[in-house]
């Protein structure tokens, strides 16, 4: 009492067994150390490898020792590493013990063949949180793997992102990394971030390898289709996924028949009645490249159900220079359009829209409707609205838009733009997206390179933006995930970074950034010339 606050971590003073101890097979371990101690969740905390069995593992804390029961028979010939982290802690201020590690070996002698590396999360919007991922490896000989079972070796990726297995055995293993979110050792497919290297790691002393991991999400669940079902006039298909592609086939399809994509859901909608059932042909893609083709036979009888509102959403407060292009998305395929209503507001002047300023994405939906206006530097204004009075829209359903639909553009200024930036992808051949993400994490450019891998934007908005690269390795124009089953990474994704070493790329009105690398590899490049 009144004296100076304990900063000190308690230290070790003897173990039983000894570290770096041979021949030995300890049912308890005892760690005495200098000061009282306490345990900070140890069944999480305290890694053991090789694997044991945890749930017969036993940690007590008594005065100045911690005591381990094991409980259970150890491998022969083996070398054994309990990693404390920093699960032991002083009983006064809580302060972990550093570096606290035991490693004893059943046979003669301790194995010594060390394996390290690097990872990262390719889409953090911020700093990167390495808490609770882990990385292991599994013998090859062993039939579990990541999704069933614990590794066989283990460690815990530092606040860098960095790991180091150590004390391993020679032989051939897989390696897997993960983040452990609900603290089983095992990775969850459909809710934690996982990769893995799909060729074999052969350990050996001359092994020099350093091994390197991109964590995404990526469910292997297979996409299906679970039900189908009349809603109202309309015919339901029901998925256990969201696809990424959908392909539907039948001849009544962009004429008398349409359809959206919902939640899990696509739903068929007729202009009229159809009493006799009609094949529909789907074929699905999710994200992870699996597919399912499937023959539905649909009816489409009349029904008294009230039908559903129509819903819009509008991309209102986008910015842009000359190219005026607003999107509108329905919840159901759009019949008609009153073109008498629909204008644009610039200023005190109205611009009525014309049809050829009009396009649906996809013409057997109907859901999503593009408008497209060019604007010349002539018109001095900064704002531009979109206006659609009431029943402006009608559904294939005969429902109308029930209110006024506004939304406001940004026009941008040509004096104020930066003149553009350039630069180059290093270490990497095409197809590559090249984007630049806004404040708001919202893509704002976006250029796609087939085989080259120099890029140029021009005239932009100023601002603070991230500059992202996608090699996009089957050329679909999208980011693929991993596949586990079908051992098939996920394509890779880089990040310019500056002097600071941010991500920060500030873009400035009048001005122009040359020769901005990219290096296709953890680390990225810096720029050579701004002006």
């Amino acid at each position: 009492m009144g004296g100076p606050r304990d900063e000190d971590p308690p230290l070790l003073i003897e173990s039983l067994p000894k570290d770096q101890s041979v021949n030995t097979k300890p049912e308890r371990i005892v760690l005495t150390f200098d000061e009282f101690v306490g345990l900070d969740n140890p069944g999480k905390g305290v890694v053991i490898t090789p694997k044991v069995n945890k749930d017969l593992v036993e940690f007590t804390a008594l005065k100045n020792s911690i005591t381990v029961l094991l409980k259970q028979d150890l491998e022969d010939s083996t070398t054994y590493v309990l990693d404390f982290q920093k699960s032991v802690v002083d009983i006064s201020e809580r302060n972990p013990a550093e570096n606290l590690r035991l490693v004893f070996s059943t046979g003669s002698q301790i194995d010594s063949l060390n394996i390290s590396g690097q990872l990262r999360f390719p889409f953090s919007e911020s700093k990167e949180d390495y808490k609770n991922v882990l990385v292991g490896i599994y013998p090859l000989n062993d039939s579990t793997d990541v999704f069933s079972a614990p590794p066989y070796y283990l460690a815990q990726v530092d606040t860098l992102g960095k790991f180091s297995l150590k004390n391993l055995k020679s032989g051939h293993y897989r390696a897997y990394a993960w983040k452990d979110v609900n603290g089983n050792l095992k990775a969850d497919y459909k809710s934690e971030e996982y990769d893995f290297l799909p060729d074999t790691i052969s350990l050996t002393p001359e092994t020099t390898d350093s091994l390197f991991f991109n964590l995404t999400k990526a469910d292997l669940t297979p996409i299906k289709i679970l039900r189908s079902s009349n809603f109202g006039k309309n015919f339901d298909i029901i998925l256990n996924r969201n696809p990424l592609l959908n392909e539907v086939e039948n001849d009544l399809l962009g004429k008398d028949l349409f359809y959206v994509q919902g939640e899990k859901r696509l739903r068929f909608f007729p202009k009229k009645p159809i009493l006799d059932s009609i094949p529909i042909k789907i074929s699905l893609q999710d994200s992870v490249g699996f597919s399912s083709d499937s023959l539905i036979w649909a009816k489409f009888p009349d029904s008294g159900r009230k039908p559903e509102k129509l819903d819009i959403q509008i991309n209102s407060g986008k910015s842009f220079y000359q190219d005026l292009d607003i999107q509108l998305t329905f919840n159901k395929p759009v019949n008609q359009i009153n073109l008498d209503s629909l204008q644009l507001k610039i200023d005190s002047l109205f611009i009525p829209i014309q049809k050829h300023m009009l396009s649906f994405v996809d013409s057997s939906k109907r859901d999503v409707l593009h408008i497209k206006a060019f604007l010349a530097d002539s018109l001095q204004t900064e704002l531009v609205t979109l206006i659609a009075p009431d029943s402006t829209f009608q559904d294939i359903e005969g429902e109308y838009n029930e209110k006024k639909v506004e939304a406001n553009y940004r026009k941008l200024v040509r004096k104020n733009l930066a003149d553009g930036i350039s630069g180059e992808v290093i270490g990497t051949e095409g197809p590559l997206i090249i984007q630049l993400i806004n404040g708001k994490k919202e893509i704002t450019y976006q250029q796609v390179l087939d085989t080259k891998t120099k890029f140029s934007f021009s005239l932009l908005d100023p601002g603070t933006y991230t500059l992202r690269v996608i090699e996009d390795s089957n050329g679909n124009g999208i980011w693929d995930p991993s596949n586990y089953m079908q051992r098939k990474l996920a394509e890779r994704v880089f990040y310019y970074k500056g002097e600071d070493q941010t991500r920060d790329l500030i873009i400035r009105g009048g001005w122009t950034i040359e020769d901005l690398l990219i290096s296709a590899t953890p680390a990225t490049g810096l720029h050579k010339n701004e002006k």
